[in-house]
């Protein structure tokens, strides 16, 4: 918090001229227009309101329920191996939105992990570097509105003479970064690879035996999460007019975890799970745990405002724009969105500053336009997963109760390795394509 909110204060300082009146009278405007703006509200909401469906889901005795029956009753859950994979392909099959992946992940994987003795840093390495790559490869979802929009406004001002659909979907095939992240994720889980700091990271104590009452059922725990799912593709259909490519994510998320809150107490009241006492209880409890991740995530906010307001994308763009060659222009691009989406911790502000920047320079060095999109994606990605300051790499953290810093530390050599890799392929595709 300090970090953040340091950064914010003399991005504006620099932007005020040095002058420490202007910056204080500044530093309460941009804070009170953040919390003015309804998407950043609900997404602060959104990061305190997991905290109650993460505390009552524990409490109604559903997730222990759920954690005896692969493990103790069907041994379907019976290594640190196992707990991990579980969490690595729910991550892969919702790919809606990222923040909605991160947090069912989490929270379906925290409590194996805990039963396997692992450490939820390696859980929040699994949630994290399962929800943006595949947000950004299955893009039946709000990034593939953005990144669609993006590329239609470059071939509506003639820039390119390319259908937009076809050239986002070939893309695709050169998004090396979420390819690669998700290659690496599993080899890492598949033979137990730690890596720097991960080897360091401490282990949960094992859970040699589960105690839970004998009227606890992992419906209590599946059914929520199910109406969590459906819930989110509703209110995306009903924000986007009848289109999920143009729902809201953050009213989304939102509208999704009120939803998802108010079937948990139909569900666990009448049924006696939980009395009325013990649900307002765990939804306080669950809420203030989480009121410092939404302090942190508005922190993040505003650093990512005054980094635009610096052009500090432009400016990292403008640095390279000379000196490129065909063969490395598509790494280029990419090491310059990672940059970008690193500093400023948002995917979707790298693409929208390096689409348009990068789709011209592409045409006007005779490279790829398809892998100079790729690289854009593959950049943007990489900051998503891995900045301190992103809400992904966040609600990762929240999601699997793992310290944010610890978090960061702890992922950052399997991102950068992936990154290298990365970087060779887009090299490597120049020349061949």
């Amino acid at each position: 918090m300090i970090s953040l909110f340091g950064g914010v204060l003399l991005g504006i300082f620099i932007l005020q001229d040095f002058s420490a009146t202007a910056t204080f009278v500044e530093t309460l405007s941009l804070y009170t227009s953040l919390l003015e703006e309804g998407w950043i509200l609900k997404t602060l909401a959104f990061a305190i309101l997991v905290g109650s469906v993460m505390e009552l889901l524990e409490r109604s005795g559903g997730i222990d329920a759920f954690v005896n029956a692969v493990t103790e009753r069907s041994s379907l859950v019976n290594s640190p191996r196992s707990a991990l994979l579980v969490s690595y392909i729910i991550g892969v099959v919702i790919f809606i939105e990222s923040s909605i992946t991160s947090l069912i992940a989490g929270a379906v994987g925290r409590p194996l992990c805990d039963k396997e003795g692992v450490a939820h840093a390696k859980l929040a390495f699994v949630c994290d570097s399962t929800s943006a790559p595949i947000s950004s490869l299955i893009l039946l979802n709000g990034w593939g509105a953005l990144l669609l929009g993006l590329i239609a406004t470059q071939v509506e001002s003639a820039v390119i003479q390319r259908d937009a659909l076809e050239l986002l979907i070939e893309s695709v095939a050169y998004n090396f970064y979420a390819l690669v992240t998700l290659a690496v994720t599993f080899i890492a889980v598949w033979f137990g690879i730690d890596i720097g700091p991960m080897r360091r990271a401490k282990a949960s104590p094992k859970r040699e035996k589960l105690t839970h009452s004998n009227k606890s059922s992992m419906i209590y725990m599946l059914l929520p999460i199910g109406v969590m799912i459906g819930s989110l593709f509703l209110f995306l259909y009903l924000s986007g007019n009848g289109d999920i490519l143009k729902g809201s994510g953050s009213t989304s998320i939102f509208y999704t975890m009120l939803t998802t809150i108010a079937f948990m107490f139909v569900l666990y009241i009448p049924t006696k799970q939980m009395d009325l006492s013990s649900f307002l209880k765990a939804l306080i409890i669950g809420a203030k745990k989480l009121f410092p991740i939404a302090i942190v995530l508005l922190f993040a906010f505003a650093i990512g405002k005054v980094t635009t307001e610096l052009h500090t994308g432009l400016y990292l763009a403008s640095l390279s724009s000379d000196i490129l060659s065909p063969y490395l222009f598509a790494a280029t691009i990419f090491l310059l969105s990672s940059l970008i989406s690193f500093s400023t911790g948002t995917s979707w502000g790298t693409f929208s500053i390096m689409i348009p920047i990068a789709l011209p320079m592409a045409l006007g060095v005779d490279a790829n336009i398809a892998l100079a999109v790729g690289a854009v994606i593959s950049g943007g990605v990489f900051g998503d997963h891995c900045s301190p300051i992103s809400d992904t790499t966040i609600i990762s953290s929240l999601a699997a109760d793992c310290d944010v810093v610890e978090h960061v530390q702890t992922q950052l050599p399997y991102a950068l390795i992936s990154a290298f890799v990365a970087l060779l392929l887009f090299i490597a595709a120049a020349f061949i394509i």
